[in-house]
């Protein structure tokens, strides 16, 4: 069952102007291995952040650290959780997050459908703005 969806769209040259003028901001949205990639996959993982956030149907106990957008062997992005975060997304019956993500003329977007045995999240149908 289909616990949460959130999408979420980020243009990147807003992105690097942001982290250009507010550089400890890396340090407060991604792991050290995260860190280390080019802009306009750090603004792909930042929207996928946002958007496992509105798919979980809010922000309440979920820390941006926790979050780590890494890939499998075969490519496939997908979240590696930890802490509190990890907690949450067990808390609400959430067995499997499936993510996809992409940048392309200037913009990173990415979509995650939480799926499970849980109970949908509050509004979880819609993307919130």
């Amino acid at each position: 069952m289909i616990v949460g969806i959130g999408v979420d769209l980020v243009d990147i040259a807003r992105f690097e102007r942001t982290i250009a003028r507010t550089p400890r901001l890396l340090g407060r949205l991604f792991s050290p291995a995260e860190q280390a990639l080019k802009p306009r996959s750090l603004a792909a993982r930042y929207a996928a952040k946002e958007a496992l956030i509105k798919a979980l149907g809010g922000s309440d106990g979920v820390h941006w650290t926790d979050i780590e957008v890494t890939r499998e062997q075969s490519g496939r992005p997908w979240f590696a959780l930890s802490g509190s975060t990890a907690a949450v997304v067990a808390d609400r019956g959430i067995e499997t997050l499936h993510l996809s993500m992409s940048h392309d003329a200037g913009f990173a977007v990415a979509y995650v459908v939480a799926d499970g045995a849980g109970t949908p999240a509050a509004g979880a149908g819609g993307a919130a703005a």
